[in-house]
């Protein structure tokens, strides 16, 4: 019998298919250019991608261990909340301590439009023994530019509410996307830090985390990491890539060899198949998005306004620019790390699920949904 849960993702993913199959029939990307010689670059494939691997006992922390003996990553956790989020920032901190961080006391940085109210801080530092801070987003990296003309993204807006696009109306979602996708790795309270690992509210963290996935990315020398990977509703996207090939087409020579082009592509770069890292998890290198390649790659997209007169999400803004301007092996899947963000979950398998105590069911799994986009990866390797 059909869990109600089941159904849910059923549903879900007759939706996001129909989407899918639309898009492809009515693109409207006009003539592509070709990207022939950045998928030229994409080398060949061993017989496993690299999370099957699993993880080298040295990253283990056992409980004979010595705190003082543990090595730590320069890292700290990122929350983009305000004041009425907090019931669910306590659930997703509090479950981000018991799984993983009462074992390695990584600090928590909070960011949020408006000043974060006394409550807020006291109940949300009173979840960990780890140090806490609170920052303002700085005006003009959170709301609607000048540069913007109101009456074109007012009227995008309104034909999105009519097509029932999700958030198409909001104007704060919009400054939400745009402000992951170009700017909380500037604030200062994150400028003395190299790695990040984003937290949402109302998120769930199902397995017990006995090793520093930021140590991974450090010694592994990753970029990025995610656990769920999906398709985006062309709607909010018509014209991205094509921007994206003007931008590329304007700056050669910013893509590495050995890139992913191939989980963002089906033809080679003509066409995007609308893959993406779902970036409500992402644990990340600051540094990355602080390089001359993708700070120039946004700063691009901003100048277009496509986070206004459209409605471009930081999911895919990220993960195309992790795709094309790391390497392949730079972007790491946890697939022992157990998450949900509604509606969707990975849930880890197999010895994985047993090693990490998790309680999700095994058999309610993202991964391979016909949706997903975790096939795309494995094809990369």
């Amino acid at each position: 019998m059909m869990t109600p849960w089941r159904y849910v993702f059923l549903v879900l993913g007759i939706i996001i298919s129909l989407h899918y199959i639309l898009s492809f029939s009515h693109q409207g990307y006009g003539k592509a250019t070709s990207l022939s010689s950045i998928a030229e670059k994409i080398g060949s494939k061993p017989p496993n991608p690299p999370y099957k691997q699993g993880i080298s006992d040295e990253y283990i922390h056992h409980a004979t261990s010595s705190s003082d003996s543990k090595r730590k990553a320069n890292a700290t956790f990122v929350v983009l909340a305000r004041n009425g989020d907090l019931t669910g920032v306590i659930s997703s901190i509090k479950q981000m301590e018991d799984r993983f961080n009462k074992e390695f006391n990584y600090p928590w940085v909070f960011l949020n439009e408006e000043p974060f109210s006394e409550e807020f801080k006291r109940r949300t530092s009173e979840l960990t023994d780890s140090p806490t801070s609170y920052g303002l987003i700085p005006k003009d990296h959170w709301y609607q530019p000048d540069s913007i003309d109101e009456e074109r993204a007012k009227a995008a807006r309104e034909d999105m509410v009519k097509n029932n696009v999700i958030y198409g109306g909001s104007v704060p979602y919009r400054n939400m996307c745009r402000y992951n996708s170009g700017f909380f790795f500037r604030h200062e309270l994150l400028q003395n830090y190299k790695y990040y690992w984003r937290v949402e509210p109302h998120v769930k963290f199902f397995c017990d985390i006995h090793y520093d996935p930021f140590l991974v990315m450090q010694d592994k020398g990753k970029v990025y990491g995610f656990t769920i990977s999906l398709f985006e509703y062309i709607e909010t996207i018509p014209t991205l890539w094509n921007t994206v090939k003007e931008f590329l087409n304007a700056n050669p020579g910013l893509v590495p060899a050995d890139n992913a082009m191939r989980f963002l592509s089906d033809d080679g770069g003509e066409t995007y198949n609308r893959c993406h890292f779902w970036s409500n998890f992402e644990i990340g290198d600051l540094d990355f998005w602080r390089s001359e390649p993708y700070s120039k790659f946004f700063n691009f997209l901003d100048e277009k306004g496509g986070f206004y007169y459209e409605r471009w999400g930081d999911a895919p803004v990220h993960s195309i620019g992790a795709a094309l301007f790391a390497r392949k092996d730079q972007i790491h899947f946890f697939e022992d790390i157990g998450y949900r963000h509604d509606p969707f979950q990975h849930c880890p398998q197999g010895d994985s699920h047993k090693r990490g105590k998790c309680w999700c069911n095994p058999t309610e799994n993202f991964d391979y949904e016909w949706y997903s986009c975790l096939k795309k990866y494995d094809e990369l390797f």
